[in-house]
């Protein structure tokens, strides 16, 4: 008997998302996905917390609703029809294709962050950015997830893996004129 692997939450979410917002779908809802795009802006998530209810959320607190209106909102004015492969970090990286400052600086900023509600606001354009320009697509599930578990005992470990993720590309080596392969 095959066991079945565990969705994560941030798994289930986006495909949910992707299902209902993609005009590819026969499941396509466009008033889902008008509601969804509007799920980072404060004053209009109130749209999209029956929604939230259904994934257990507890809509009371920032800390838990907000990731979920931040990638749900990124994943809808994107338009993706399936979710990316890629870590925050290699994503942010990609946006800037030889100027590593750029993308450091931004990198930077949202490893200051302390609190969840700190770190959707400072992704928030960042999102918007990878979104646009990002070669290597995000992975929104595992951006979720690490939202989710943002405050708890792995801030430092997330914040970690995003800084490598960003780093590992410039670490690839180059070939440079003087090597013969």
């Amino acid at each position: 008997m095959a066991e079945k692997k565990e969705t994560s939450r941030g798994k289930a979410f986006v495909d949910f998302v992707l299902e209902r917002a993609n005009p590819a779908s026969q499941r396509h809802d466009s008033g889902f996905a008008a509601r969804m795009k509007r799920a980072d802006n404060p004053d209009l998530e109130y749209q999209i917390w029956n929604i939230l209810l259904k994934f257990n959320v507890d809509i009371e607190f920032a800390s838990r609703r907000l990731p979920f209106c931040l990638v749900g909102a990124a994943l809808c004015r994107k338009q993706a029809e399936k979710d990316g492969t890629f870590g925050l970090g290699a994503s942010l990286r990609s946006c800037f294709s030889d100027d590593e400052e750029q993308g450091s600086m931004r990198l930077r900023r949202l490893l200051a962050c302390q609190t969840t509600e700190e770190a959707c606001r400072i992704l928030r354009p960042m999102l918007s950015l990878i979104t646009a320009k990002a070669t290597k697509p995000l992975c929104f599930a595992t951006l979720l997830d690490d939202l989710l578990y943002f405050e708890s005992n792995g801030q430092e470990r997330i914040k970690m893996r995003w800084t490598r993720d960003f780093y590992s590309l410039f670490n690839e080596p180059k070939a440079t004129e003087g090597d013969a392969s």
